[in-house]
């Protein structure tokens, strides 16, 4: 504990009003939002990367984030590190019944759902008068796993398909409409379309156990890893992506495919 109070008492050094960080000093709970995405994605390619030497320090980055916002709760008299341990411990233990207390949930099936019901009275006890399921999702997610957190909580209270085929006639239903929206030119129709293309896909992802946002993170690095044995391709024949053909273009991305 004596690092976490040296943290928490570094933290208060910077906000110091007088002999605190200028930067420091001037930072808000908005302004301190994109930092904490892009130490959050960072953890991430850490362990996509599996260097674990590299993420602990990524950890120690995405910690002072939360250490910033107890800082500043702090200051404003709504929160503090303390109070936030608390209630993540609160939460944990309400949310862990077969683990300490005498409750028995023998199976992963029921353990979620009992996840799910106990997530439920936690709203409805915040919002008594119009309760819905989608409720406490944050708006702020990015598209993919904002659907897909969409699709499971709907899908564990009955709203989903009962196989994989469903899934697909559906997303295959949501292709034959973007076409038409394509055929009639109109634009606005067309980013709908596509719109629901995209959540179905993400929903098939769900179905087949896949987690979109990962399987596309692979995709990415996987067309960056070809694209750039394609310029090697391209280079060895003194050209550039600019310069060289279509055909020649698609020579190369074979070759790189087959490389890579």
């Amino acid at each position: 504990m004596k690092h976490t109070e040296r943290l928490l008492d570094i933290m208060r050094t910077l906000r110091d009003p007088e002999k605190g960080c200028p930067w420091d000093k001037k930072q808000t709970f908005e302004t301190i939002v994109p930092h904490t995405l892009e130490e959050a994605y960072e953890v991430a390619d850490a362990i996509e990367n599996g260097n674990m030497a590299e993420l602990e320090g990524e950890l120690g980055d995405l910690l002072f984030q939360v250490v910033f916002y107890a800082q500043l709760g702090q200051e404003q008299e709504l929160f503090d590190f303390e109070s936030i341990a608390r209630a993540m411990s609160d939460k944990l233990v309400r949310r862990h019944p077969h683990v300490f207390s005498d409750m028995s949930l023998e199976s992963d099936e029921a353990i979620k759902q009992n996840w799910e019901k106990l997530k439920q009275q936690e709203r409805q006890s915040k919002n008594q008068a119009n309760v819905s399921l989608l409720d406490d999702l944050p708006r702020s997610f990015p598209a993919l796993s904002l659907a897909q957190k969409m699709q499971k909580r709907v899908g564990r209270h009955g709203f989903d398909w009962p196989d994989i085929d469903g899934v697909v006639a559906k997303l295959e239903e949501e292709v034959a409409e973007l076409k038409e929206a394509i055929a009639k030119q109109d634009q606005m129709h067309i980013e709908e379309e596509l719109g629901d293309v995209l959540f179905s896909c993400v929903n098939l992802s769900r179905h087949l156990k896949v987690d979109p946002e990962s399987a596309l993170r692979k995709s990415c690095r996987k067309f960056e890893l070809r694209f750039r044995a394609l310029e090697k391709i391209i280079t060895k024949q003194e050209l550039t992506v600019d310069t060289a053909s279509l055909e020649q273009l698609e020579a190369a991305w074979q070759q790189a495919k087959i490389d890579v």
